[in-house]
């Protein structure tokens, strides 16, 4: 009898309390946005790459080989354990990639020779003699899935070099209606958008067109880090471009950042906007040498160019980094990371922008 005196004792406080802990009155719908997936640059893993030793991929094979990565500079030499020479051979890169739904950008490299298939179907097609070439293209995967990926070149003569990766450019944005049982049936309403900055009058202005979300860089490259992004439809003010005006410097919301001009009309004559420093975002102090370097892996920061010098930083793998001088063997780039000049070892740096012969020789 007490048993039962104290459930009906609990059913009633429950009863008493509930409307003070949960929201039990019919609620409108209410509409968020699918998270966007945060890009990062990717050169993929698993690889099977083949070594022929022609430059037309015809068998034999000579050796098959697992390869972590598509990122090869050979120079003048030949790929190290294949029993092939420094010339004349091709390879063939096989992997199966997982991607999410959206549009993606991917960088070939090479020289001579490269061509892409995407799930067999040609996508890219410069398998010709050519100096160090980057050729850029997108695609666009409606759902998220496996993706069998064909990388195949060749070198003739002189330099080899090889690099393939991919960056996420943006995805559809996907309403996700959440109802409550038992209310009545919802009619969808869009959250109002967030006011954009002011454009001063007669000022430059660029307009978000060709990406539904377009990815806004600290620098004017694919490789840069994310800082925000932008959406179709969306009009900033344009303050600086490069010296192609391939890329454009834009005021956002407290900050600025770097968007790649195929997806940006700009209202007006977009070489009126200055000719910006790539590094203007990050406060460096570097000269605009126009040439720019990608790290190849964790790189120490040296006040000198030895490695018996003080370590004054630590790189990580893929940071860009402006190049502002070399020593005279080459050995050594003397460049800015974060607001600090020091040196690093050349043979871990790649050139992403830019000629390196500009760039002035220190202590020589």
């Amino acid at each position: 009898m007490i048993k039962r005196l104290l459930a009906f004792i609990s059913l009633i406080v429950m009863m008493v309390l509930l409307p003070s802990l949960v929201d039990v009155s019919p609620v409108a719908e209410s509409r968020v946005f699918e998270p966007i997936q945060q890009p990062t640059a990717n050169f993929g893993t698993g690889w099977t790459a083949e070594y022929y030793n022609n430059t037309t991929l015809s068998p034999p094979i000579d050796t098959t080989r697992a390869e972590s990565i598509i990122n090869f500079d050979f120079g003048t030499g030949a790929p190290p354990n294949t029993g092939l020479g420094a010339d004349m051979f091709s390879i063939r890169f096989r992997s199966t990639q997982f991607f999410q739904a959206g549009t993606y950008e991917f960088a070939a490299r090479s020289d001579d020779g490269i061509r892409v298939f995407i799930d067999n179907q040609l996508v890219l097609d410069r398998f010709v003699n050519r100096p160090d070439t980057t050729d850029r293209f997108q695609q666009t995967f409606p759902v998220a899935g496996n993706r069998q990926i064909t990388v195949e070149y060749f070198d003739n003569t002189d330099i080899a070099l090889v690099q393939f990766q991919w960056f996420f450019v943006g995805a559809q944005i996907t309403p996700v209606v959440t109802v409550t049982p038992g209310g009545p049936t919802p009619t969808p309403t869009p959250i109002p958008p967030t006011g954009l900055p002011e454009i001063p009058p007669g000022a430059l202005s660029g307009t978000v067109v060709r990406a539904t979300v377009l990815l806004v860089r600290e620098a004017p490259f694919f490789s840069a880090p994310v800082v925000g992004r932008v959406r179709r439809g969306q009009t900033y003010q344009v303050i600086g471009r490069d010296p192609d005006a391939r890329w454009f410097l834009l005021q956002l919301s407290g900050f600025t950042g770097w968007v790649w001009g195929f997806y940006l009309n700009v209202n007006g004559n977009e070489f009126n906007a200055p000719v910006q420093s790539p590094f203007i975002t990050q406060g460096n102090p570097a000269s605009l040498t126009g040439v720019v370097g990608q790290t190849r892996a964790g790189l120490r920061l040296r006040a000198q160019p030895t490695t018996a010098s003080p370590q004054t930083g630590r790189i990580p793998w893929g940071d860009i980094l402006p190049i502002i001088g070399r020593t005279p063997d080459g050995g050594w780039y003397q460049v800015v990371f974060r607001d600090t000049v020091g040196w690093v070892a050349a043979g871990f740096v790649g050139i992403v922008e830019g000629d390196l012969n500009v760039v002035p020789i220190v202590g020589g």
